[in-house]
């Protein structure tokens, strides 16, 4: 598992702990250096991102807890592992930051600790654009894996993938906004964050093309279009659809 620590620091909404899994993962806020201890655990900051991820108010079942995070144990073992990860997050969280309901379902509080995951989305979904943008400082979780536990890394990379599609979305909905407020240069920039969070998405790129045309950027569009070109012949042994390519050289022979 590989670990690192996001750039910047939001400003957080209350004192409470704070946990950053965009762009590195982190725990702020708890007593001595009891952040980085559970960091260390990946299995509690697993159970932690799970939690924190899942829609808000809804309580997750033990039993698919545990087919996440211990596979390789039977249920009895499995069970124990649960419980001990959820003590070490209540010893330095709170034992109010996790809630049972009966023996057989948790749910993370969260008044009682900031995730920039969730807050990002909260952000995105709210139309708060340059919130969402800046609160996205890279990948969610970036290198962190589980061995053995195949379907937490399905969903993991679903999240993942989810996260960036939705920065791509408020950075190019912010990139329109900019536009129509004359805000040209900013708008520019940020059509061209937009292509590099989903820059394999020759839709995205097709759109910030024309408006960097619109724009007067010509020679923006076409460094644009030369850049995920050579990404696509390098990473993925393939080239710009007939579409692209025709937009491109229309642009070119504007």
């Amino acid at each position: 598992m590989a670990r690192s620590k996001p750039d910047a620091t939001p400003a957080l909404p209350a004192p409470v702990p704070a946990l950053f899994l965009l762009g590195g993962i982190e725990l702020q806020g708890v007593a001595g250096g009891d952040g980085d201890r559970l960091v260390a655990q990946s299995k509690v900051i697993a159970l932690l991102a799970y939690l924190a991820l899942s829609p808000q108010g809804r309580y997750q079942r033990r039993d698919r807890i545990v087919g996440l995070l211990w596979p390789e144990l039977d249920q009895s073992h499995a069970r124990a592992a649960l419980r001990k990860a959820v003590f070490a997050a209540r010893s330095s969280l709170g034992d109010d930051a996790i809630l049972g309901r009966g023996d057989e379902e948790l749910l993370l509080v969260h008044d009682r600790i900031w995730c920039d995951a969730v807050d990002f989305t909260n952000s995105a979904d709210a139309g708060h654009l340059a919130r969402a943008l800046k609160l996205y400082r890279g990948d969610l979780m970036p290198g962190f894996h589980l061995p053995e536990c195949n379907d937490f890394d399905l969903w993991l990379e679903s999240e993942r993938a989810a996260a960036i599609e939705r920065a791509a979305a408020a950075a190019w909905a912010l990139a329109r906004r900019l536009e129509e407020d004359s805000q040209f240069s900013e708008a520019g920039s940020m059509a061209r964050t937009a292509v590099r969070y989903v820059w394999s998405d020759e839709r995205v790129l097709r759109r910030a093309m024309l408006m960097l045309q619109r724009l007067g950027d010509r020679a923006g569009a076409l460094h644009l279009f030369d850049d995920v070109a050579r990404r696509l012949r390098t990473e993925l042994d393939a080239a710009p659809s007939a579409e692209t390519v025709q937009l491109a050289a229309t642009i070119r022979q504007a």
